[in-house]
C-alpha cells in the first residue's frame, strides 16, 4: 500500500498509507513523482474543506502540479519510453467528448482532475496517468521546472485567450504565482510590456526582478490615473485579472483602452459587480479562463528555450516527509513566498 500526503478532513494532513486505484491500462504510463508544487487550490482544500461545489467528504491525496520519471507504460504507448523525465497534465478528459473534439477538453463535463474531490492528487510515490497528458522534459529543464508546467500553462492560457498583438501593454491584477506567470507568458506571447499591481509590496519585488514587468503602486491616485499615466492616457491593451478580488471588478474598465481585452483568470469566492455599460461604450472583449487546454507543449517550449525562466519564482523544496510542514507554511501566505515545492523521492536522487 503507498503512502502519500493525505488530506484527511478540513485543516487536518497526514503523510501514511493509503489505497489507490494503480491499474495500468494499455495506453498509461507509470510515474515515479518526484517533484509536486503546492497550488493555491490544494491549500483552499486543506483550509476550508471545499472550493466551490467540490467537497472533501473522504480522505484525498494532494497535489496536481507534478514531474517525475516514467518507470512503466501500457502496451499501446509509443512516444514515452521508461526513464524519460516527465510531466503531467492533470486533468484527464473523455477524448471522445463532443467538447474534446472541439478542442476544448479542459471544458468536458466529465473531466476528472488531480487532487480535485473525490480524485485523488500526485502526492505519493507512483502515479498512473494517460500517456496522452504526459509530456516528455527536454534536457535543459529540470524536474522542479517541471512541476512548474502546470501553473506555467494557466498563464499561457490567458494570453492565447487574450490575442496579443506585438508590442501590446497588459496590466495584470494580481502577483501571486498566478498573476507573474501570466504576465511572464503575456511577455513571451508578444507584450512590449506588462504592469502589474498588488497590495503586498513584497510580491511586487519579485515580480519586477523580471525585464519587462513593472509594478504600479496607486499612491498618488486611482489605479486607472496610474495606469493612464503609464501609457499616455490611452490606456492598456490587455487586464488579465488574477487576484480573485471582488474589490479589483470595480473600474476595471478604466484601465483599457478602448477596444481592449479583459482576461478573467482569478476565481472570485462569491458573485461579483462588473460595470457592463463601461465595458460597452469602449466595447471591450471578455474572456475567461478554466485551467487550460493544448497548451502544455508551448509552455514547455517557452521554459526550454529560455522565453520564461521559473526557477526564481520556486521559494523552497521540501522533503516529502517534511510535507505537513510545507503545507502549514504554504496557509500562512508569507509574502515572499511564491511557490513552494515538495521533493517525493530521497533528497540525494533530486536533480538541482
Amino acid at each position: 500500500m503507498p503512502i502519500a500526503l493525505v488530506l484527511e478532513r478540513k485543516r487536518e494532513l497526514a503523510l501514511r498509507d493509503i489505497e489507490l486505484n494503480q491499474k495500468m491500462g494499455e495506453d498509461d504510463v507509470r510515474i515515479r513523482m518526484e517533484v509536486v508544487g503546492i497550488c493555491g487550490s490544494d491549500i483552499h482544500y486543506y483550509m476550508h474543506g471545499r472550493i466551490g461545489p467540490f467537497v472533501v467528504n473522504e480522505p484525498m491525496v494532494l497535489g496536481h502540479e507534478g514531474a517525475g520519471t516514467v518507470v512503466a507504460k501500457g502496451a499501446r504507448v509509443t512516444g514515452l519510453a521508461v526513464g524519460d523525465r516527465v510531466c503531467v497534465e492533470p486533468g484527464i478528459p473523455d477524448f471522445s467528448s463532443r467538447a474534446s473534439r472541439l478542442g476544448l477538453y479542459n471544458l468536458d463535463p466529465t473531466l476528472t482532475f488531480w487532487a480535485t474531490p473525490p480524485v485523488h492528487g500526485c502526492l505519493t510515490p507512483e502515479v498512473v496517468h494517460p500517456a496522452a497528458l504526459t509530456f516528455k522534459l527536454p534536457d535543459n529543464v529540470s524536474l522542479a521546472e517541471g512541476a512548474m508546467v502546470e501553473p506555467l500553462a494557466v498563464g499561457v492560457q490567458a494570453a492565447v485567450k487574450a490575442r496579443i498583438q506585438p508590442g501590446d501593454q497588459a496590466l495584470v491584477l494580481g502577483a501571486g504565482p498566478i498573476g507573474i506567470l501570466v504576465a511572464l507568458a503575456a511577455l513571451a506571447g508578444g507584450c512590449a510590456s506588462v504592469l502589474i499591481v498588488d497590495p503586498q509590496e513584497a510580491k511586487l519585488h519579485i515580480a519586477e526582478t523580471y525585464s519587462g514587468i513593472k509594478a504600479l503602486r496607486a499612491s498618488n491616485g486611482t489605479l486607472a490615473e496610474e495606469v493612464k499615466r503609464a501609457t499616455g492616457g490611452w490606456g492598456v491593451d490587455v487586464v488579465f485579472e488574477c487576484s480573485g478580488a471582488g474589490a479589483a471588478y470595480r473600474g476595471i474598465a478604466d484601465s483599457l483602452r478602448p477596444g481592449g481585452a479583459l482576461v478573467l483568470v482569478g476565481m472570485p469566492g462569491k458573485p461579483v459587480e462588473l460595470d457592463i455599460v463601461a465595458l460597452q461604450v469602449k466595447e471591450i472583449r471578455v474572456e475567461t479562463v478554466f485551467r487550460y487546454a493544448n497548451v502544455y507543449d508551448r509552455a514547455i517550449a517557452m521554459i526550454a528555450g529560455g522565453k520564461i525562466d521559473v526557477k526564481p519564482l520556486i521559494t523552497e523544496t521540501f522533503k516529502f516527509e517534511d510535507g505537513v510542514a510545507a503545507f502549514v507554511r504554504a496557509a500562512e501566505g508569507r509574502p515572499t513566498d511564491v511557490k513552494l515545492q515538495i521533493r517525493v523521492k530521497p533528497e540525494h536522487e533530486i536533480e538541482t
